[in-house]
This record gives structure tokens, C-alpha cells and sequence, in this order.
């Protein structure tokens, strides 16, 4: 055999002398661990309690009307408005999750499969932008559909992803007209 050959043959690592120090270490390195994920939620738990005087979010009607558009994707978040890191956890809309959304005449049904739905009615819409990011996501531009709506007397942003970004111009346009109709209605 060459000598290259007999020096990796010989290698070997070393055994370990010093269980009770390794040990010690990765219950230190697992109690660490813990410690930051607690402290993580309670941060989140005082968060919600900061923004408690943030009213119950409004249920859907039982009679919305014909949907003018529908879409499925992803709930990314809400924030205060114009603060894309200001996340807003009251009422669950802190929570990411799967996303129904339904357009209709009386405004906007957003369905999530296991987190808190909620219902923007047309009178609370005040504006729908393409967005690039939402508190902890963010996405090329335009790949955010950004819905501002009022809520309690605080503007909210909601951030939506499509499965099919494409759809996202569609919906700024329909929601901004339903807005402009109602403010159009709503001076006369």
C-alpha cells in the first residue's frame, strides 16, 4: 500500500473521555433553546395584549351576494397601515394560513382553514396596492396583494398571495373601483 493510503487507514477520531461535560453542554444548549422560544411567546402574547382595544373583527353577512371575484393563496399577515413591520396580532390576524378570499358587492369574505375568519365590509376598503412585503415576508414586486382597510378607527394592512400571481392586478383594480363607487354614492 502507498503511505497516502496507510495515513487515512490510521486516522481516527478521538474518543470521548468527558461525557458528563458533553452532556451538560447540550442540556445547556436545549434549556437555551427554550428559553428563547418562551420568551418569543410572550412577547407575542403582550403584543396581543397591546392591541387589545382592537374590536372583534366583523363576520360575513348571510346574504353577501354573487361573488365578483375569488381567489386561493396564502393570508400573510396584517400590520398598521403603511408600517409593513407593525404586525397586528389581536383577533388571530397576526396568524398565517391558507386564504379564501370572495369580492363581492358587500365586501371582502376572507376564509382561512384553521385561524379566525373575518368579513371587510365595502365601507371599510380604502385601498388595494401591489405590494413587495408584509411583516416577515417578502416577495418580488408585485407579488403581494396589500388590501387597506379600516377596523376600530386604525387603518390595517392585509397582505394575500395568490397561487396565481397573475390574478393580483384584477384585484386591486376591482377592489379600487368598488371604492371609488362608494365614495362616488356615498357624496351624493
Amino acid at each position: 500500500m502507498t503511505p497516502v493510503i496507510l495515513l487515512a487507514a490510521d486516522q481516527k477520531s478521538a474518543e470521548v473521555t468527558d461525557w458528563a461535560a458533553r452532556v451538560g453542554w447540550v442540556v445547556g444548549l436545549l434549556l437555551f433553546v427554550a428559553l428563547v422560544y418562551w420568551l418569543m411567546r410572550e412577547g407575542w402574547k403582550w403584543r396581543g395584549t397591546l392591541q387589545g382595544d382592537l374590536p372583534e373583527l366583523p363576520t360575513a353577512p348571510p346574504a353577501p351576494g354573487a361573488a365578483r371575484l375569488t381567489m386561493t393563496g396564502r393570508y400573510h399577515g396584517s400590520t398598521t397601515a403603511g408600517q409593513w413591520l407593525d404586525r397586528i396580532v389581536a383577533h388571530g390576524l397576526g396568524t398565517r394560513s391558507r386564504v379564501e378570499l370572495t369580492l363581492t358587492d358587500a365586501g371582502l369574505d376572507v376564509v382561512r382553514p384553521g385561524a379566525s375568519d373575518f368579513f371587510i365590509p365595502v365601507g371599510a376598503l380604502r385601498e388595494a396596492v401591489l405590494g413587495k412585503g408584509i411583516a416577515g415576508k417578502v416577495l418580488t414586486e408585485g407579488g403581494l396583494l396589500v388590501v387597506t382597510w379600516e377596523h376600530g378607527g386604525r387603518l390595517i394592512d392585509s397582505g394575500f398571495r395568490s397561487d396565481h400571481a397573475a390574478e393580483h392586478g384584477a384585484w386591486v383594480d376591482a377592489i379600487n373601483s368598488m371604492i371609488n363607487k362608494s365614495e362616488t354614492e356615498g357624496a351624493r
